[in-house]
């Protein structure tokens, strides 16, 4: 028998600092070559997991574990994290968080200057690391100046240059724009097929994985292994939904209208789906008789009139360089919900901070509920207007959780009764409340995205933008956040700027999206007419709804009707029906 890649047999380990296990009891086998899917909701293990395959666990984490991990037929736990590092690369979800360098060649070479290689074979490695995820033309620019997707090419040559056998990513499509991640999953799909390396990742978006096929899917629940199965396996059955993770979406619309799926379906992804299968034929007319006609245009814009308008904006960050805003009008409405669009380097965080008023527009006005925004200085917008960023440690301040969403209250010298009341309901909203007392250190990347947003709902603004706010958000968290933002701006008329690259969120949750491209605005519309638009997408490097896809294979005559038929089929469902992973 062959040695394999990774090797799980009886493990369970727990934290130093717990009182229980976080892994029980695991007994999983990657064998050399596989492309493995890991899937699991917050807390399942997933991260644990990880941290066991990259030496971070016990050089880092410390704990105490039974049963053996076996990498390359080695014991892991015997091998220092130095060695490991020589086997096993790991692309972090966080990419900036993974630069050493002040250039893209300067942060490839990193672990070739660590093994002291002569520099004209550094050289060489480099350039042939670089082309291997197309970015030659790139390596002299600084990490500042590269795209979300360009940044983790590099982080990925960063790990090939060694050589490893076996290739981790960490949430690869968290932060990127929907084609960049399309972009990403072929990049891994590539690595996999022509090197041959063993890949395993992690992500919450399995849809967007399942571009490309895997030959397994691991889902862990409650720190054990709960499936380990082909995708077609897999997505025939109920697990995902019982275990709160969002299933592809035409999948969702076919059971919808009483399709069984299973695996001679070719489930995996919709190209392989077979609309010829005998138990489909009729689905498309039975999902229209279930689902009531379109929402009709007009929405809180014209029920309580503009709270936010953007007028003209324009916007470059040094003279000579191109405008970051060309012309950007829009407006939001008290209670509204819109979706901020595009791809990165779009204009999206740049237009934000301009509302904020942490840069200053060139030319255009912003009037807040008809009061020009020009006049106030940040502190007083920021009395008005709450703003999420999308990475999370550029927003934390204290190491203790519940300090972190204090403070707010406290620097208006809110008296500390009520504070303890409203802190543990904001983390109970966020799911972070059994973590109330943990330092912030010990949280994962999404655990403190959703810190971050706590320390801004708390203080209660009129209006809230949020940077990628359920990037790295399991189904249930996702949902349970959403939901409660979606209450903000019914019960209180809250209004919602959500920035995202989620194409299942601007669907979803959002009653229009304003999408952006190369400053220049592109569209304004409802979601599902963005999403169905090809030139739009095209122009912002969007990803086309699977609905509208699914509708376009089965012939349907209108499928733009079909995408929106199906969309407040789901919201109405959403509002009167269980939360997910509960019994419809």
């Amino acid at each position: 028998m062959n040695t394999p890649a990774l090797e799980f047999k009886d493990f369970s380990f727990r934290y130093r600092s717990q009182t229980e296990p976080t892994l029980r009891n695991i007994n999983l086998r990657f064998e050399r070559g596989e492309k493995i899917l890991i899937l699991g909701p917050s807390g399942s293990g997933k991260s644990t997991l990880i941290h066991c395959i990259n030496g971070l666990i016990p050089h880092a984490f410390p704990g105490e574990y039974t049963g053996t991990v076996s990498l390359l037929g080695e014991d892991i736990f015997g091998l220092g994290s130095f060695e490991i590092s020589k086997r096993v690369g790991t692309v972090l979800q966080d990419t900036d968080g993974q630069f050493v360098g002040l250039s893209a060649a300067e942060d490839i070479a990193f672990a070739l200057e660590n093994d002291c290689i002569p520099p004209a074979e550094m050289h060489r490695r480099v350039r042939e690391a670089a082309a291997l995820v197309d970015m030659e033309a790139h390596l002299t620019k600084a990490p500042q100046d590269l795209s979300g997707g360009q940044k983790q090419r590099v982080s990925i040559a960063g790990v090939l240059v060694d050589n490893v056998e076996v290739l981790l990513f960490d949430e690869p499509l968290a932060n990127l724009d929907p084609a960049a991640g399309e972009e990403a999953v072929k990049l891994i799909d590539s690595l996999h097929r022509e090197k041959g390396r063993t890949i395993i990742i992690v992500e919450h978006r399995l849809e967007d994985v399942l571009h490309r096929r895997v030959d397994r899917i691991v889902v862990l629940d409650g720190g054990r292994i709960a499936a380990d199965q082909p995708p077609e396996e897999l997505l025939s059955s109920d697990l995902l939904r019982r275990t709160g993770i969002r299933e592809p979406l035409y999948l969702s619309a076919l059971r919808y209208a009483g399709v069984t799926v299973n695996p001679r379906m070719g489930p995996q992804s919709l190209e392989t789906l077979d609309l010829d299968y005998g138990p489909l034929r009729g689905w498309d007319r039975t999902l229209a008789r279930e689902t009531a006609p379109p929402p009709k245009p007009g929405g809180p814009e014209e029920r309580a009139g503009k709270l936010l308008e953007v007028r003209d904006l324009r916007f470059r960050y040094s003279r000579g360089e191109k405008e970051a805003l060309r012309g950007i009008s829009f407006s939001v409405a008290r209670g509204e919900c819109v979706t901020l669009a595009g791809k990165n380097g779009s204009g999206k965080s740049t237009l934000a901070k301009c509302i904020c008023g942490f840069v200053r527009p060139d030319s255009g006005k912003i009037y807040f509920d008809g009061f020009d925004l020009e006049k106030l200085s940040i502190m007083e917008r920021a009395e008005k207007i709450g703003y999420v960023m999308q990475n999370p440690n550029q927003m934390i301040s204290f190491p203790l959780i519940y300090d972190e969403v204090a403070l707010g209250l406290r620097t208006r010298r809110i008296g500390e009764g009520e504070i303890k009341e409203r802190v543990h309901d904001v983390l109970r909203i966020c799911g972070l409340y059994p973590f109330r007392n943990w330092p912030v250190s010990a949280l994962s990347y999404g655990q403190k995205k959703r810190l971050t947003i706590a320390s801004i709902l708390i203080l209660q603004p009129s209006f809230i933008i949020l940077d990628e706010p359920t990037a790295g958000q399991d189904l249930r968290h996702y949902t349970e956040f959403m939901e409660f933002l979606l209450a903000l701006n019914r019960d209180r008329g809250i209004a919602l700027l959500l920035i995202t690259h989620d194409m299942h969120l601007m669907l979803e949750y959002s009653v229009r999206a304003v999408v952006l491209s190369g400053g220049n605005p592109v569209a304004d519309a409802a979601p599902f007419e963005v999403l169905t638009d090809d030139g739009v997408i095209e122009k912002a490097r969007l990803k086309r709804t699977s609905l509208y896809g699914l509708a376009v294979k089965a012939g349907l005559p209108d499928p733009r009707s079909f995408v929106a038929r199906y969309i407040g089929h789901e919201r109405r469902r959403r509002e009167s029906g269980p939360p997910p992973g509960k019994d419809r």
